[in-house]
């Protein structure tokens, strides 16, 4: 096949090229990068390509692969590689640190919440918390379990009021 009857080929198969490239990559310029690419590379290696079997698969071939060489090479960019002779020092959890700015403050916003409680609310809700069951929470309390579990639920009410600053907050 001369570069003139390949060419005719190509010419009427690219069109149908854009709209993969686009699905490929999802942004104007970088199919329009894409297709050219493609093309290129087509041209280049007319000489692989025989004459008779299917040109439009053997486009859209070399489109799909010209895109992962493409994104294998941009994430091999953009990857760090230390090569420090100390390797395992970077991902060693010795050397990070944690800000905990934002859990100490919620934290004393829940002290304070709680100590703000009501005394017959505070005393079941912390036994709550603390592990103990309604029944042992009533008998140490000497109070019926109906009231105990009432408390605690007007306790989390009340906390959950004064703590909603906090409700989506990670």
């Amino acid at each position: 096949m001369t570069a003139v009857e390949f060419s005719f080929h190509i010419g009427k198969v690219s069109k149908s090229l854009k709209p993969f490239a686009m699905k490929l990559t999802r942004d104007y310029e970088e199919a329009n990068d894409l297709l050219q690419d493609t093309l290129l590379k087509a041209f280049t290696n007319r000489d692989k390509y025989t004459e008779g079997t299917n040109l439009k698969a053997w486009l859209y071939t070399i489109m799909k692969n010209t895109f992962i060489t493409n994104y294998q090479r941009m994430v091999r960019k953009n990857t760090f590689i230390d090569t420090s002779d100390n390797l395992h020092y970077i991902n060693s959890m010795e050397s990070s640190t944690d800000n905990t700015a934002m859990s100490t403050f919620a934290m004393n916003d829940i002290d304070n919440a709680v100590k703000s409680l009501d005394e017959a609310y505070k005393m079941p809700f912390m036994m709550y918390f603390r592990g103990f069951k309604y029944h042992e929470i009533a008998e140490k309390l000497d109070i019926p379990i109906g009231t105990v579990k009432n408390r605690i639920h007007i306790a989390r009410k009340e906390l959950k009021d004064k703590l909603h600053m906090y409700a989506y907050w990670n």
